[in-house]
């Protein structure tokens, strides 16, 4: 039997129209009628910042949307962060050179090479539980609770002691958010550069599902050795003014399915459902008209 559905219709007008039964509305109809209405409903919440005015002023001129403001983001313990110095004495750099202080005593993290696809973990100083770094030649430099800008100018005064005019840039390699739920890509993402936000780390997992909830958009992050948790409403503009907007070190996003997912991984349920109340009733027009 090539087509259950279509044998058991054609079984169906063959009895009807034997007794003069009228025929009754196919199940399949009905329950694709309400699929169809659901799916219908729910695009209403799909569009990000559907509360933009629709107007022709926005179209022409834009319209500004405030933004919360940038704060640094602080090194932490466990950072791993590329050092390099360099000075304008030729013979220090050659010296320099020889032993790259940008690769020096590296602390690899074994995950790294998972999070960023399969590249080479990147080595860096590991920012010791107490925020210290060992740099060779200038010795431990606390480190922590400052931003790269201010690491950057702690290095470089105590570089000074040791180095021509030295020229220091202080970079966290190991900046990394996760993305989980209903994205095209779940998983771990190194971030380049420090200023990201929620939506890049949407984009780096290729955006959200069509079955992910756009209006519960969770974001877990480690503040003062607690979890906080907070919700963002991707179908309002009100996110840009979040105090969460801009992400930190071991941000998590968790995108919740929407009713549309459970009912996406019912359709063959469903399906077998029909067919199934199909031949019942079937049965019930057969065992009624013999009796």
């Amino acid at each position: 039997m090539k087509n259950p559905i279509q044998f058991i219709q054609k079984l169906k007008r063959r009895v009807t129209a034997k007794h003069n039964v009228p025929h009754p509305i196919p199940l399949f109809s009905i329950v694709a009628f309400c699929l169809l209405f659901s799916s219908c409903a729910s695009y209403r919440n799909i569009p990000y910042f559907k509360n933009l005015p629709d107007s022709g002023t926005v179209y022409r001129n834009g319209v500004q949307i405030p933004v919360t403001a940038y704060e640094d983001i602080k090194i932490l313990p466990n950072d791993i962060l590329n050092i390099t110095i360099q000075t304008v004495d030729p013979d220090m750099n050659n010296i320099m050179g020889s032993a790259d202080i940008s690769t020096a005593n590296p602390a690899i993290n074994p995950a790294l090479s998972r999070l960023d696809k399969g590249r080479d973990a990147a080595p860096g100083y590991l920012v010791s539980s107490d925020g210290t770094i060992e740099l060779p030649i200038a010795g431990e430099i606390k480190v922590g609770g400052l931003s790269t800008a201010e690491a950057r100018e702690a290095i470089r005064q105590r570089a000074l002691k040791y180095y021509k005019e030295p020229i220091v840039n202080v970079r966290i390699v190991n900046f990394k958010v996760t993305v989980l739920g209903e994205v095209t890509a779940p998983g771990s993402y190194l971030i380049n550069g420090e200023k990201a936000t929620i939506l890049d780390a949407l984009g780096q997992a290729g955006d959200m599902s069509i079955f992910g909830k756009r209006t519960n958009v969770i974001l877990a992050r480690q503040e003062n050795g607690k979890q906080k948790m907070v919700r963002f409403d991707m179908n309002s503009t009100d996110i840009f003014q979040s105090p969460y907007f801009y992400l930190r070190q071991g941000d998590v996003l968790y995108v919740q399915p929407g009713k549309g997912k459970a009912a996406a991984n019912d359709a063959a349920m469903l399906r077998t459902y029909t067919i199934i109340t199909s031949a019942l009733s079937l049965l019930v027009i057969v065992l009624t008209r013999t009796k």
